[in-house]
């Protein structure tokens, strides 16, 4: 079975073509400036050069026929026509308490999703019209809606609770949700049969660090916590997110700065983090090459966000009594050995390290702790379009 994976943004399109049979990534690309000047489509064959094609855009339906006629075409294509492709896998990015797990979309999957509007104002709207183009031109193949908070349902009240007053969880739902849930569920998976283990046997705290970051406490084979919350704003110091702060400093801010509550959500989300805090770059490698430079600002950034990982890594061991397996993942995760480096310096206390040389690689599947610590500390590439694809085969 070929199954298509959509990642709809509001103004691009990611997608993957993969065989379910031997999990081969055909073809990948991306679609940009959907709706702008200068839209192009960057197509990639597996084991071909990368195609760029520069047309108007003017919405996602004609992004999705771009695809489409890219993957089928006679020179840069991989299938012969449409009828090769069997399935379409949607990542969605909110599915609030609806969803715990996939469904096969339909009218009625379709409305609880734009239900859930008001919880990712920036993602679900974007998702649906990815899925209403998607239906526009391939109307009779299955398609199937994967969310990013699905896996993160099994958390129970005493960890997605807030501490407000609970007419707001009544009347709009304000609880913590959570996020990466595909990337979580993938790699707690993956790091148990790499161990030879079982997941539902297993304590496994799951590190996805990236851009945006997250990580996840994964008990018997259920997440009981996970750091971000109603949006992924919550938790860890990120990119250009300030992850945790106290409430408060949003009035004081807008009040000293003569700006609205939105303005100062849009300054926490786009221009904190440790760009904000370095003044460098939300990019690692810039952090890195500054903090050897001698720059105080990037060295204060990465500690700060390496403690804060630490921290989380800490409060999940509580929360589970223990921990087995600590797997780093997701473009710093897989990429950083210093960031990995500098978490590890606190983890002395559960009995683990991390092996310099082990941890000298850069995405691949290791276990970078030693071989007597009690606590496996290991990095697991993530992949959720593979993950998107699996759960999509078997819902079709």
């Amino acid at each position: 079975m070929n199954v298509l994976v959509i990642n709809c943004g509001s103004s691009s399109l990611k997608y993957q073509l993969i065989n379910s049979e031997s999990e081969e990534v055909l073809a990948k690309g991306l679609c940009e400036r959907i709706g702008m000047d200068g839209a192009r489509l960057n197509h990639t064959p597996a084991g071909g050069e990368k195609v760029v094609i520069e047309s108007p855009m003017p919405d996602h339906t004609v992004a999705v026929q771009m695809v489409i006629d890219a993957l089928t075409d006679a020179n840069h294509g991989v299938v012969k026509s449409l009828d090769e492709i069997d399935a379409v896998g949607h990542r969605i990015v909110h599915g609030g308490e609806k969803f715990a797990s996939s469904v096969v979309i339909n009218e009625e999957v379709i409305k609880a999703i734009e239900e859930c509007n008001d919880l990712a104002p920036l993602h679900n709207p974007a998702n649906l019209i990815g899925i209403r183009a998607c239906q526009k031109i391939m109307a009779n193949v299955p398609m199937v809606a994967v969310f990013d908070t699905a896996f993160h349902q099994t958390m129970p009240e005493k960890a997605y609770m807030y501490g407000l007053p609970y007419e707001y969880y009544e009347k709009y739902k304000v609880r913590r949700y959570g996020f990466h849930g595909t990337s979580h569920d993938f790699v707690s998976s993956r790091a148990a049969e790499i161990l030879g283990k079982t997941r539902e046997d297993l304590k496994i705290i799951v590190c996805h660090l990236g851009n945006g970051a997250s990580i996840s406490a994964v008990k018997n084979g259920k997440c009981v916590d996970t750091s971000m919350g109603l949006t992924p704003l919550e938790g860890l110091i990120m990119g250009t997110r300030c992850g945790d702060i106290d409430p408060a400093i949003v009035e004081f801010i807008a009040n000293k700065e003569n700006l609205t509550v939105s303005e100062v959500n849009n300054v926490m989300n786009k221009k904190s983090g440790v760009e904000g805090m370095s003044r460098v770059s939300s990019d690692f490698r810039d952090l890195s090459k500054a903090m050897d430079e001698g720059n105080a600002l990037a060295k204060m950034a990465l500690e700060a966000y390496t403690y804060r990982v630490a921290k989380y890594i800490g409060s999940y061991v509580a929360a589970m009594n223990g921990v087995d397996v600590i797997a780093f993942t997701a473009g710093i995760g897989e990429n950083d050995g210093r960031v990995r480096a500098m978490v590890g310096e606190y983890l002395d206390y559960l009995g683990c390290g991390i092996d310099a040389e082990k941890n000298a690689i850069r995405g691949e599947e290791v276990i970078i702790s030693r071989p007597d610590d009690k606590v496996t500390v290991m990095v697991v590439p993530t992949n959720e379009e593979l993950a998107i694809a699996r759960q999509t085969v078997a819902l079709v």
